[in-house]
């Protein structure tokens, strides 16, 4: 799986970093930042609860070609 941030929905407000450390991570802007190409065992468990926990649902996974 694969996970992907839709940016101009993403308003900032964190709680993904918080439920998904290893794999997520703001640059400078504040923006979020994907650190995991493809995404297996805790850092999917990581994931999932991101795209669970996103107020806005800017995440969401998708199956990796």
């Amino acid at each position: 799986m694969k996970l992907e941030v839709d940016v101009k929905r993403c308003e900032g407000h964190g709680l993904c970093l918080q439920a998904a450390p290893q794999v997520l991570h703001h640059n400078e802007n504040s923006e979020v930042v994907i650190d995991v190409e493809v995404l297996s065992g805790e850092a999917l468990a990581q994931a999932e609860a991101a795209v669970r926990i996103c107020p806005v649902a800017a995440l969401r996974l998708t199956p990796k070609p």
